[in-house]
């Protein structure tokens, strides 16, 4: 069966383009030209990837991301920017808002097919069955859910492979780089500074204080390291 993508583009030629590639290569997609219908039909669908340009008429790609990230049945769904939007500044918001890639237009349609492979890939790549308890933390690899206090806390799968990969290592500090190659596998899209993005929403999410964090700290001029609180 094949994965469809939800394709969110105005320009119908970009949205023509895009969806001729991804379907050679084995994809099914479907196109809105704007957030009407795009949401309530994703609910019901099965989306396996978000693809949003930023900028379309009746609202934008970010509130889209947004809405996506808070609704419970969408929220582990990759999503994707597709965007002429193309700042460092730009990009840190997509990626703060729950986007797993932000593509910048114009773009080679072989490297955005190879994009949409690589964060599907990161999102399939299994992991071991088990549940690792650190302090007020319960991480369930097998089901990817996280309790924090006794309270279920929705994760992005791209959030949950990295919290699961540094609870499973306390008291170890990994560089940028080195949870780049880890979580991310595919680096060749993705740059050290989505590692600080992640790791701020995940403390937004485990922590009591997260600007004083008990479970996640930063290691200055190293990286990050997980910790077990006393």
């Amino acid at each position: 069966m094949k994965q469809t993508i939800f394709l969110m583009e105005d320009d119908a030629d970009i949205a023509r383009l895009v969806r001729h590639h991804l379907e050679s290569a084995g994809f099914a997609v479907r196109i809105y030209p704007s957030a009407t219908g795009l949401l309530p039909e994703a609910e019901k669908g099965h989306a396996a990837l978000f693809l949003l340009d930023i900028m379309v008429p009746g609202g934008d790609g970010l509130e889209v991301c947004r809405r996506i990230r808070q609704s419970a049945t969408l929220a582990p769904t990759p999503v994707i920017f597709l965007t002429a939007k193309s700042s460092e500044a730009d990009r840190v918001v997509g990626l703060e808002l729950g986007a797993d890639d932000y593509i910048t237009k114009p773009f080679s349609p072989r490297e955005m097919v190879a994009r949409v492979k690589a964060v599907l890939r990161r999102f399939e790549r299994p992991l071991a069955p088990s549940v690792v308890k650190v302090g007020d933390l319960e991480i369930d690899s097998g089901a990817m859910t996280l309790s924090v206090r006794g309270r279920s806390v929705e994760t992005t799968a791209t959030e949950f492979r990295l919290l699961e990969y540094l609870a499973r290592h306390v008291g170890r500090v990994f560089t940028r780089d080195q949870l780049l190659d880890a979580v991310w596998r595919d680096t060749s899209y993705v740059t050290p500074r989505s590692v600080d993005v992640y790791v701020r929403r995940i403390r937004e999410k485990i922590e009591r204080d997260p600007e004083s964090p008990r479970h996640l700290r930063t290691v200055r001029g190293a990286g990050y390291r997980f910790e077990a609180p006393r």
